[in-house]
């Protein structure tokens, strides 16, 4: 318990961690204030930021995730379409305890970003 004080006070008093925190917070801040993500910063700083990556992909601007792909379902007994980006779609849910998880998986026609 003692050695973890004194690492903790080593810590406290190290000023190269305290400038780092602070320009972590400071920067944080900022990204906030002007809607950025850490892509975006990298990006602004490093140009070749992307090419390293692969290049673009389709990212959700409020927490920095790839956008999941929109799946187009259709009912081959009503007819019916339905659009969703996730699982948790009612209909699609509803047809799942209804026709199966198999069934329904196949009634996928159209995938896009």
């Amino acid at each position: 318990m003692k050695q973890l004080q004194e690492e903790l006070q080593a810590l406290e008093n190290n000023k190269e961690l305290k400038q780092e925190l602070e320009f972590k917070d400071a920067l944080t801040r900022l990204m906030t204030e002007y809607g950025k993500v850490s892509r975006d910063v990298c990006e602004m700083l490093d140009h070749s930021y992307t090419a390293q990556k692969g290049g673009k992909k389709a990212i959700n601007k409020d927490d920095g995730r790839k956008k999941r792909t929109l799946k187009v379902y259709k009912n081959p007994h009503t007819g019916e379409f339905v659009e969703t980006r996730g699982g948790n779609n009612k209909k699609i849910q509803e047809w799942k305890a209804e026709h199966g998880n198999e069934e329904v998986v196949g009634w996928v026609v159209e995938e896009r970003e």
